[in-house]
């Protein structure tokens, strides 16, 4: 009889790879969105706090302006709770590399379309306030990062519902 080995990854996983693999999935969805939201709500605030000291009357349309990148984390959250039913001790890699390629696709879009839309309404607010009326067209440019967000979100929902085929 031939002893069984195990790989290091196998081992700090309690043996199931592929339960582990699914929930690494899942903390970098939420974990990179989370973080991306965050970073996008600072760069949008901290420019409001600067174009309030020129225009306070401004701070309305700059708190819009501001939130907006928060969206993000709010889709890595949701995802998570679409995915998480299809994780169980009983499941496949195939499974498992559905789940953690669905955290890696939410995750990273979610910290790269945030710190991008914070880019923009940052660069709307500085010009809200030196006295441009640029609301609107902030808001505008604004929402085409948050439609890849969207996407990635609509992805992990599309990636739920192929899951139980890969049984």
């Amino acid at each position: 009889m031939e002893p069984v080995t195990t790989s290091l990854a196998q081992t700090m996983a309690g043996g199931n790879l592929a339960y582990f693999l699914a929930w690494i999935g899942m903390f970098l969805m939420v974990g990179l969105s989370g973080i991306g939201s965050a970073w996008g709500t600072v760069i949008g605030g901290s420019a409001t706090v600067g174009a309030l000291k020129k225009r306070s009357e401004i701070f309305p349309n700059c708190m819009i302006l501001s939130a907006l990148p928060s969206t993000q984390g709010l889709y890595g959250f949701g995802a998570f709770f679409i995915l998480s039913g299809h994780i169980s001790l009983e499941m496949n890699m195939m499974q498992a590399s559905a789940i953690f390629g669905a955290g890696l696709i939410m995750g990273v879009v979610g910290l790269i379309s945030a710190y991008h839309q914070a880019r923009i309404v940052a660069n709307g607010i500085e010009s809200m306030g030196s006295g441009n009326d640029v609301f609107a067209n902030t808001l505008i440019l604004g929402v085409f990062p948050e439609l890849y967000a969207i996407v990635a979100f609509a992805t992990c929902f599309l990636i739920s519902g192929s899951i139980p085929g890969l049984a």
